[in-house]
């Protein structure tokens, strides 16, 4: 596919510079394609992960529709009725929400081309609880337009609420949660219900991100090389915050569970994670003589994020991934 370049960077610049949120950017499908096919693409990794962190759970959506809202190319959607086909999420049909007419075009078209079975809407539901999933919107809305988006949640079953790994994202992120909290339990990346850890004093620097792994086509493909030479972008880099929340009550965790947020700081004998339980977030120290194997796994970032420890004082003695 012939991409138009100068579009694509256009676009991209609208997002880096947080002034995407001014006007409907989608000029056409031309521009939704490239889209598609590019950054979208780079989108549905991020919540293959996400989808893949809840499996470690054994989390499954709630029965009733699914609204993505804000949808762009509907990848949020086709990613979702993909990681839960078979389960009957979704069956009651798929809504889609965004600013842009020509954009929920694009993806209702994306959607039934993909899921001929899939009964497609536009909007939202007016009565009936739904999934509702949301991705890469908050650098587009002001606090005015969050307010609203938060009146939508406060309807939903469920939330799965994906955004770029930035401090920024992050930390409105958690704000939204801690307003949806006492209606909704935290399921992922949270393993509690508590006030977030991040809040307290001494994490101003701090921020609740992730990455998600980059699949070996964008070392291998010529299309993506290429593209991530004239963008300018690390296509091995992709990371996120995400939040997913649900009215039902989540089976209890394992004693000792804690998620890893940020990135492992590694040397030459040790390694110095950042971990969150109910307790806050906290600084712990694992030493590579404690698990050699694990060590050298968590130096190629193949460790899970979700862990169970044994402690004592802020050294890890014992670590599996769950």
């Amino acid at each position: 596919m012939e991409y138009d370049w100068n579009s694509l960077d256009e676009l991209r610049t609208t997002y880096l510079e947080g002034t995407a949120g001014k006007a409907d950017y989608w000029s056409g499908d031309t521009l939704l394609a490239g889209y598609d096919a590019t950054f979208a693409r780079r989108i549905a990794w991020k919540w293959q992960f996400v989808f893949g962190e809840l499996a470690r759970l054994n989390w499954t959506p709630p029965a009733g529709p699914v609204v993505d809202w804000g949808c762009g190319t509907g990848v949020a959607a086709r990613e979702f009725l993909t990681a839960y086909a078979g389960t009957g999420a979704g069956k009651d049909g798929v809504w889609l929400h965004d600013r842009s007419s020509k954009a929920v075009r694009f993806a209702a078209a994306a959607v039934r081309r993909e899921f001929p079975g899939v009964n497609v809407n536009l909007g939202v539901p007016v009565e009936e609880r739904f999934t509702l999933l949301i991705s890469h919107v908050l650098t587009e809305l002001n606090d005015a337009a969050l307010a609203d988006l938060l009146k939508l949640v406060e309807r939903a079953a469920a939330v799965i609420w994906v955004e770029p790994g930035t401090s920024a994202a992050s930390q409105r992120l958690v704000q939204a949660r801690e307003k949806l909290r006492e209606t909704f339990h935290p399921i992922a990346p949270c393993l509690h219900r508590e006030r977030c850890g991040l809040l307290a004093a001494g994490h101003e620097q701090d921020w609740c991100h992730f990455f998600a792994p980059a699949p070996n086509e964008v070392y291998t493909d010529a299309e993506w090389v290429r593209f991530g030479r004239v963008m300018g972008i690390d296509l091995r880099s992709l990371p996120l915050s995400y939040l997913v929340l649900d009215r039902r009550v989540p089976a209890p965790r394992p004693e000792g569970a804690v998620r890893l947020v940020g990135r492992r700081r590694l040397y030459k004998g040790h390694a110095l994670l950042d971990a969150c339980d109910a307790s806050g977030v906290h600084e712990r120290r694992f030493t590579k003589r404690t698990d050699p194997a694990l060590f050298r796994s968590m130096n190629k970032h193949r460790t899970s994020t979700l862990q169970q420890w044994t402690l004592e004082g802020n050294e890890v003695t014992s670590l599996k991934e769950l």
